[in-house]
């Protein structure tokens, strides 16, 4: 096995461990996520409770497969949209230009000049600190680098030959684009969702952690970390089983990211 094919395997790997834990969270977790027992509060991991328990009593592995379903679902909701509308503004703005290119890269451009995490706090004090909140706050916040790579793209392919043959053919210029142009964006644009999905993950827990996200007492990845502060000392795994979830995690997705760019740019074929 080569090292892509290893690289792959791995990613891939942990990518579907990571989606199986959020769909059978969904359906089954060990004990109740938000279910209080105080006589069990920071019990140490043990056969009763794999990785612990918290200052309340909850069992840690519980509310860690429901953060992993919301941490999902948040990653996933979000790169959905900014995708989406990523790709519908590049497009329109890389095969339209003139005035509307300008118009739209402009606001694009004023999007980019703010680090994604910092616009999102921004926008979540406009959206307030909620799901709902953060994905879009997330999604407007990382669109403007979709918009970026498929103007790019299009503005490459809009006079290529097989371009002015569909025009010459009569056909509109939304087929055009549609037909001949969005397919051919689609390789970038899957490598950078697979690259992003891990973003909007690190990003989400950030403002998670920060209490500006998903609000306790259901459970992310980033409220459990940040609710772990006050008793590092003592129950250190409440820090750590989150912390290797995130950081698993982001890895899966990077070597998933780095296979689909190795499979889906033709440089990097050539290169093998």
């Amino acid at each position: 096995m080569n090292r892509r094919s290893l690289t792959a395997v791995v990613g891939g790997t942990l990518v579907a461990v990571v989606v199986i834990t959020a769909l059978v969270a969904l359906f089954w977790t060990p004990y109740d996520p938000l279910k209080l027992n105080f006589k069990a509060r920071l019990a140490g991991p043990s056969l009763a409770h794999l990785m612990g328990t918290d200052e309340l009593g909850r069992d840690v592995f519980s509310r860690l497969m429901r953060g992993t379903t919301a941490s999902l679902r948040v990653s996933l909701m979000t790169v959905l949209l900014a995708t989406g509308a990523g790709v519908l503004i590049g497009a329109v703005s890389g095969y339209l230009r003139g005035w509307p290119d300008r118009v739209l890269m402009a606001l694009n451009d004023a999007l980019l000049a703010f680090p994604g995490l910092l616009l999102a706090l921004g926008l979540l004090a406009v959206f307030g600190a909620s799901e709902t909140g953060i994905i879009l706050a997330l999604a407007l916040a990382y669109m403007s680098s979709v918009v970026r790579v498929v103007r790019g793209t299009v503005m490459s392919l809009r006079e290529r030959e097989f371009v002015r043959a569909s025009r010459v053919m009569g056909n509109s210029e939304f087929y055009t684009l549609m037909r001949h142009l969005l397919p051919n964006c689609l390789a970038p644009v899957i490598v950078m969702a697979t690259s992003m999905c891990g973003w909007i993950i690190l990003a989400e827990s950030s403002l998670s952690f920060l209490g500006l996200g998903v609000a306790p007492p259901a459970p992310t990845w980033g409220n459990m970390l940040a609710g772990s502060r006050s008793y590092i000392g003592q129950a250190a795994w409440l820090a750590i089983f989150p912390g290797l979830a995130i950081s698993l995690s982001l890895l899966g997705i990077n070597l998933l990211g780095d296979a689909l760019r190795d499979r889906l740019d033709p440089r990097m074929r050539r290169r093998a």
